[in-house]
């Protein structure tokens, strides 16, 4: 939380992880039909882009990810961004970032997984804050301790921060928006750690010191966590295949807690969506699908 406004934000951290959604536009249809049935607020955000742009048919949405849901990696967002894009594309319209967040605002808080690369976010606000840029390859060895979170009951409840540290979370964004513009690792991930840290005041992480021996252990950057999710995790630089040693330290390290290990990889600028659309046509069918995806991790 700042001082200046009061408002929760976070810093998105990008993976390589992602959702996809393929939505078939069928103008004589009433609604829109999503599967699985359960993604209610994806079939939600197709309805009202639709309507926004003068359609009153419905059609088919169809949502595949590689997120797992209530872990704090930004399923929902993923999910909500990738019918987003599918939906425009397939009634001619590309939307804009800033047309996005309108789509999804109300909905659920929602993390800036629409933006490429690290951005602040106003999740609760669904509004960018600022752009901060790309990172070089990092790796994350994340601890899931189990269970499932959900984000909209989380938000619910206001956090209480004092004056103090509204202002250490300000100055830790200064510094973070300074690193990574820097390329500085060190720093990002010194930064990641003490947020990391803070946050357990609301939020006691278990075996969090444990996990920062080990980060110690194999000179990792920091710690990184996930929000309002269940991981928490080791920051190395490189990809996984050059930190293979130091991951199957932390990882043979985990096999003792209750829960799970996973290994995540930033997303640099080439893994985001291109200027052109993924489009798949049947010339011979009248209503053809339009896919698209995107995939992005917040974290602070």
């Amino acid at each position: 939380m700042l001082p200046e406004n009061d408002l929760d934000f976070l810093v998105t951290f990008p993976i390589t992880c992602s959702s996809t959604a393929e939505f078939q536009f069928a103008p004589s249809r009433r609604e829109v039909v999503v599967q699985p049935p359960h993604k209610t607020k994806s079939r939600l955000v197709a309805e009202r882009i639709l309507r926004a742009h003068g359609h009153r048919g419905g059609g088919s949405l169809t949502i595949t990810t590689e997120l797992p849901e209530g872990k704090g990696l930004a399923s929902s967002s993923a999910d909500l961004v990738a019918t987003a894009r599918a939906v425009g594309e397939a009634v001619g319209v590309r939307l804009t970032e800033k047309e996005i967040e309108l789509f999804l605002r109300g909905i659920e808080p929602s993390d800036g997984v629409m933006y490429p690369g690290i951005v602040t976010f106003y999740h609760r606000e669904v509004r960018l804050r600022e752009k901060l840029g790309f990172l070089p390859p990092l790796t994350i060895v994340a601890h899931d301790s189990g269970g499932m979170v959900d984000t909209v009951r989380f938000n619910q409840s206001k956090k209480s921060r004092s004056e103090a540290e509204k202002r250490e979370y300000a100055h830790l964004l200064r510094e973070l928006t300074d690193a990574v513009r820097a390329g500085d690792l060190r720093t990002v991930g010194d930064v990641s750690t003490r947020s990391a840290e803070m946050n357990s005041t609301l939020s006691p992480r278990q075996h969090f010191d444990d996990l920062l021996r080990m980060c110690r252990d194999v000179d990792g950057l920091g710690l990184v966590l996930a929000h309002s999710g269940t991981n928490l995790g080791v920051l190395l630089p490189g990809d996984e295949d050059e930190q293979a040693d130091r991951v199957e330290y932390v990882r043979k390290s985990c096999a003792a807690f209750t829960g799970s290990v996973s290994v995540y990889r930033s997303l640099g600028p080439e893994g985001h969506r291109s200027d052109e659309p993924e489009r798949f046509e049947d010339p011979e069918a009248p209503e053809a699908p339009f896919t698209t995806s995107v995939g992005h991790h917040p974290g602070t």
